[in-house]
């Protein structure tokens, strides 16, 4: 039985914080589907939207349930959708596109000017129930751990990254042990690179980073990346670069130490201003690619399929808290002293 309302992480106001309360259960409309919410992950996206930075008094407008990294059961399904059945885990794509411009029309959905994004741009998944188009609805493989899948949206987010460029037999560099960026690492070492080398300034994150497999880390507080190369024979510079951190100058560290013709991918968001020495990339023949999201739905296909043959997420996950302690959740996250904050939804 489907209550009237349900318990929610809302964004009341544009200041700190959120506040747990009641609201109504999502109506099911022709083409959607309701999801009982069991587990839910924190991404950094929510530590913004909580502590009310820049970016978030930008972009988000209170009153809203935040919250896109999910995973549950279906509830309920609207008129005119197929092939689902209650009960069924999913979880789901949390980008929601027209479905009429060029790039939708051509397979290339994750480019969508049109996206509308779950918990940012309309009510997410810090909730009891989630209602999104079926054709958002991602359904699970059997076996699968739900804590893994409740944080499926930001391992996409690295799969996508770590796999834009060949890494079989490569030198890696991973910029921002976040934990989008320890995934990469993870990624990239079980695809076969050479080395990966992850570069943060936090020890607790870098350590998940050797965790998940990363070859060597680098504190750039009192560590060398230089140093670190010349141990591990790395002489031209890496192959390939996932950009994971945001940092102007974790990027531009990154262009200088790339051989000629290396490759990078660039997930992290900088910040106003920031500068390149566009020569490095001239000169070098450096490729560049920019990665928002994941591919639609490619992505999501190949990343269940690798964890499915044994790739392991677990040593990701730090805290398990339930949502009515979802405070605690929060201070984790900002204390960078955490990989994966996953929050309880099942009474």
């Amino acid at each position: 039985m489907i209550p009237d309302l349900m318990d929610a992480l809302v964004k009341t106001k544009a200041a700190p914080g959120l506040t747990l309360k009641k609201v109504p259960v999502p109506r099911v409309g022709i083409g959607e589907i309701l999801i009982k919410i069991h587990k839910t992950a924190i991404c950094g996206t929510d530590v913004h939207i909580y502590n009310w930075d820049p970016w978030a008094e930008a972009h988000i407008h209170p009153e809203m349930v935040i919250g896109h990294e999910y995973v549950g059961e279906i509830a309920a399904i609207g008129p005119g959708v197929t092939g689902y059945e209650i009960g069924q885990i999913v979880s789901g794509e949390g980008h929601i596109v027209c479905g009429r411009c060029r790039n939708c029309r051509a397979g290339n959905g994750q480019w969508c000017k049109h996206t509308k994004g779950v918990g940012v741009d309309r009510d997410g998944a810090f909730a009891e129930y989630l209602c999104i188009p079926a054709t958002n609805i991602i359904v699970i493989p059997e076996g699968i751990d739900e804590d893994v899948v409740s944080f499926f949206d930001a391992y996409g987010n690295a799969f996508h990254t770590a796999t834009m460029f060949d890494v079989i037999g490569e030198d890696v560099l991973v910029t921002g042990a976040g934990p989008i960026g320890v995934m990469a690492a993870g990624i990239c070492a079980h695809n076969g690179a050479k080395h990966v080398v992850v570069t943060d300034m936090n020890d607790y994150r870098l350590d998940l980073a050797r965790k998940m497999g990363a070859t060597a880390t680098v504190n750039l507080k009192y560590q060398d990346l230089d140093e670190t190369m010349k141990e591990l024979g790395i002489i031209e510079g890496f192959d390939v670069a996932c950009e994971m951190s945001g940092s102007g100058a974790a990027l531009n560290q990154m262009l200088k130490h790339m051989r000629n013709g290396g490759k990078a991918a660039l997930l992290g968001i900088s910040g106003p201003g920031t500068v390149i020495d566009w020569n490095d990339v001239i000169f070098k023949g450096l490729t560049l690619q920019g990665i928002y999201g994941r591919k639609m739905y490619e992505t999501w296909y190949k990343m269940m399929s690798m964890v499915e043959a044994g790739f392991d997420l677990h040593p990701v996950i730090t805290h398990r808290f339930p949502y009515t302690d979802f405070e605690k959740g929060f201070e984790a996250m900002n204390s960078g002293q955490s990989g994966k904050v996953i929050l309880s939804w099942e009474k």
